[in-house]
């Protein structure tokens, strides 16, 4: 019966892609994150999925879009970049068989989050991916929230849908990636024009950031709570009334630590100390064994460079009476658990410094776009809380991967490849009409530039933004992808 409904759901959106070639890209984007072929038992588990997808996404794009605004950001350039050098490093890997096997499913990820913002010229594109994205996050958040609440959890244990504990479904992924969607979730609640603001799609997106938050204790992952505290703070700066937030903050942690598992509370306290903890332990060891590798191999080992670590793990710790226990443990091929050393370590000092410098950039330009915006109201009041919330869900994943290797998993590279689009589409349809007390008219440059020919007046209104003979026709019809400035 689920094998059923998956393929139906599935099928559902291709054949409306036939119509709405955008379709095919948020058709790829449930794929991408759901793995419905991962659920299911027998059909689709025997078919490539993934990849019939991403071919019909790019057809359609190729086909029937408008390719006007197509022009690659610097981002991108650097998306491109990093895919190549990533594609030399597995081919030069110490270990090429687990290299090709994790380059299988990045350079997937990869080269959607370069192509996708070709795709994003509206505000309805914008949110529609986001929409899509919360959804197919909903669809894991859910399940693990009402377990958790049902008394499911546990590290490693909580169930999100799938058996193996792996991908999206990893208990520190899922953790760092549900609370990076919060800021997200927030926004569409409050400006989406898809699922327009009422009673009911509030209720839902309010209901959906509280499963979100029961997934790190469900998981009982130390990256999830710190998620947690990092989200609190970066919402704290864009409450209006911030003693009010504050005090329901924490009156919420005071009445919910009571009902929080016993085996929770427990292991959050092994964030005080990491030498009596076997697992920071050992991450310790393995980051400086990735830095003393990195100096031999300054451009990386390839992917899966971890399974050649041997590492001598020091867990002593000292007792209540101040006796120091010495306690050394020895392991091997223990993998990075954090995506700067899984960088460092993979792709070396090139691809750290590229892989840190599209999400930087990312984030300076949201700030970018937030201060300038933060004052509009109106037609463009949506603009800076936008870049806000991206500008938030990308600090929280950069704090969440600090303890997890997640560099490559697409949902961070749906986020930028969103930041992108939403950059452009600001710079083009938006930057235009926004007032800016420092930009001279039109009619000031020209006299400027001709102070003798005073009688040269030039409109005071701005010319409207060229478009493509395609795009001035959907202008008209009420379909996917007509370009919205609202």
């Amino acid at each position: 019966m689920r094998d059923l409904f998956l393929i139906g759901f599935l099928v559902g959106i291709l054949l409306a892609g036939f119509r709405r070639p955008f379709l095919f890209v948020l058709a790829y984007i449930y794929v991408d994150i759901v793995s419905p072929q991962r659920l299911s038992y027998y059909l689709l588990s025997s078919i490539p999925v993934s990849l019939i997808v991403f071919i019909a996404a790019f057809l359609g794009w190729a086909i029937a879009d408008d390719k006007s605004l197509s022009k690659p950001s610097p981002r991108q350039i650097i998306l491109v970049i990093l895919l190549l050098y990533c594609g030399y490093t597995t081919v030069t890997a110490d270990f090429p068989e687990a290299a090709l096997e994790k380059w299988d499913w990045v350079w997937k990820a990869m080269v959607f989050s370069i192509f996708m913002p070709m795709t994003l010229y509206t505000r309805v594109r914008i949110e529609a991916v986001l929409l899509f994205m919360l959804i197919c996050m909903s669809s894991i958040a859910v399940v693990g929230g009402a377990k958790t609440l049902a008394g499911g959890g546990g590290y490693g244990t909580l169930n999100l849908m799938v058996a193996n504990n792996s991908g999206m479904y990893e208990s520190s992924t899922i953790s760092a990636f549900a609370i990076c969607s919060i800021p997200l979730i927030l926004y569409m609640a409050k400006y989406s024009t898809l699922a327009r603001p009422t009673i009911f799609t509030r209720l839902y997106w309010y209901a959906l950031a509280f499963a979100c938050l029961l997934i790190p204790i469900g998981t009982q992952t130390r990256t999830g709570l710190l998620c947690i505290v990092l989200a609190a703070l970066l919402e704290l700066r864009a409450a209006k009334r911030r003693m009010l937030y504050l005090g329901i903050i924490g009156a919420i942690v005071v009445a919910g630590i009571p009902f929080l598992p016993k085996s929770y509370t427990q292991r959050m306290d092994t964030i005080q100390g990491y030498k009596g903890d076997a697992s920071a332990s050992t991450r310790i060891a393995v980051w400086k064994w990735t830095i003393n590798y990195a100096k031999e191999h300054p451009l990386g080992g390839g992917f899966a460079a971890y399974i050649g670590n041997k590492l001598e793990i020091d867990m002593s710790y000292k007792t209540s009476d101040g006796t120091v226990v010495k306690v050394i443990g020895y392991d091997a091929g223990r993998s990075f658990h954090n995506a700067y050393f899984e960088m460092l370590g993979e792709q070396g000092y090139p691809g750290l410094l590229m892989f840190l410098s599209i999400h930087l950039i990312g984030i300076f330009r949201m700030e970018s776009i937030r201060r300038t915006y933060r004052k509009e109201e109106g037609a463009n009041g949506w603009v800076s809380p936008l870049a806000a919330a991206l500008q938030h869900s990308h600090l929280i994943y950069m704090l969440g991967c600090s303890f997890v290797g997640i560099a490559f998993q697409p949902y961070i590279y749906y986020i930028v490849a969103v930041e992108i689009g939403f950059d452009r589409y600001v710079q083009t349809y938006v930057k235009r009409r926004a007032w800016n007390p420092f930009r001279k008219r039109r009619r000031d440059v020209g006299a400027d530039e001709n102070p003798t020919n005073a009688e040269i007046v030039e409109p005071e209104s701005e010319p409207a933004v060229p478009v493509s003979a395609a795009a001035e026709r959907r202008r008209t019809q009420p379909r996917w992808g007509s370009i919205n400035t609202n």
